[in-house]
């Protein structure tokens, strides 16, 4: 059983586990996806979605505490992306991030959940400041890194992108909504 890390009127956020391949390759298979993360073609088969959940998110819980979370929608039981922290050494900051399928897009699921991450953030981890990413052009993603009550950081280029990077205080008190 993995563990759920918070629960929202709709979602559940918990650990990934081995069982959950099949919906990371699920929500990681439309092209439309990873049209701004730079990952396209790192999950496009079973094996691929194994190895990102075994050697990639059960690693950072071990060693951080904390990693992606998958999302479950309570009305069906189904993982329908994934949603939290992720600490990104290159950049000696922890990213907030989130991906869903489509068919899940324009329902609020991105907003609830890591509004979810940082209220739990805020009351259970050792986190002062977390970035969000959002490559230019990805309105959708900057709504909800605004709605989360990030403020713009800095602009970057990184590899074909520009990106906007955003942040936010934990230790102020403030909560997200």
């Amino acid at each position: 059983m993995s563990r759920i890390i918070i629960e929202t009127d709709r979602l559940i956020i918990r650990e990934f586990n081995l069982n959950d391949a099949a919906a990371v390759l699920h929500f990681n298979a439309p092209e439309e996806v990873n049209r701004y993360t730079g990952d396209s073609g790192m999950c496009e088969c079973l094996q691929d979605a194994e190895a990102i959940i075994r050697d990639i998110w059960l690693v950072e819980y071990g060693k951080f505490g904390f990693g992606r979370w998958a999302v479950v929608l309570k009305e069906t039981g189904k993982v329908i992306g994934f949603c939290g922290f992720k600490n990104e050494t290159r950049i000696g900051a922890v990213d907030i991030g989130y991906r869903f399928h489509p068919d899940h897009w324009g329902k609020g699921y991105a907003t609830e959940s890591n509004m979810a991450c940082v209220d739990y953030a805020r009351q259970e981890m050792k986190l002062d400041r977390v970035v969000g990413d959002a490559v230019a052009e990805n309105q959708a993603s900057i709504n909800v890194l605004l709605k989360l009550g990030m403020s713009f950081e800095k602009q970057y280029l990184e590899d074909q992108f520009t990106v906007n990077r955003y942040q936010m205080f934990l230790k102020s008190g403030k909560s997200p909504r």
